[in-house]
């Protein structure tokens, strides 16, 4: 097989793979793409791979990962068009005690109710049941411990909210007071 032909295969199966998750109803796993597409799971990661360098050189598209999903999404600084365009009203703001309750969530997930309760100061059943609806966190299932509380963690549509990739791209934990004044614009916008 000569250069040219391994370039041509390697890029037709880029473009399967771009076909695969631009037609996935919800995230797809490696394994879930590789019997999509007769490719190897190393062949669908090489692909991944080449996908998220290519967005993010370029285009308005982007691939998220979320706990071993992929999602094919718009870049984050499209949303105002597109939302224009869709005739969609601007994304609903969050309150600062949702922001609060999503940022602990965000760094000590999984996390329980009576968990973020200690760590706020204040009942969180409210604000808990407005991220829920938001499909900004999920319940993950119940703890072992006395009542057995709901456990939850952060959602793909807390990524594509954030305009996060992945969750390896949160600001750290501990920061200086310059990065959180910048975080603090780009968040409260109002």
């Amino acid at each position: 097989m000569t250069d040219s032909t391994t370039i041509e295969t390697n890029l037709q199966k880029e473009a399967v793979l771009e076909a695969l998750l631009f037609v996935a109803p919800a995230p797809v796993t490696i394994p879930q793409l590789a019997a999509g597409s007769d490719l190897t799971s190393e062949q669908v990661m090489k692909g991944l791979k080449k996908l998220i360098e290519r967005y993010n050189n370029s285009g308005g598209l982007m691939l998220q990962e979320h706990r071993g999903k992929y999602q094919l999404t718009t870049k984050p600084n499209l949303g105002g068009l597109i939302e224009k365009f869709l005739g969609l009203q601007a994304t609903s703001r969050l309150s600062k005690a949702a922001l609060e309750t999503l940022a602990i969530v965000a760094y000590k997930q999984p996390v329980t109710r009576p968990q973020l309760d200690d760590i706020r100061g204040v009942n969180s059943d409210g604000v808990i049941k407005s991220l829920l609806s938001k499909g900004l966190i999920e319940e993950m299932g119940r703890a072992d411990g006395p009542g057995r509380p709901i456990i939850y963690c952060s959602t793909a549509d807390f990524l594509q909210y954030f305009g996060l990739n992945s969750l390896t791209e949160l600001p750290p934990f501990e920061m200086d007071d310059e990065t959180a004044d910048e975080i603090r614009e780009k968040v409260f916008k109002d």
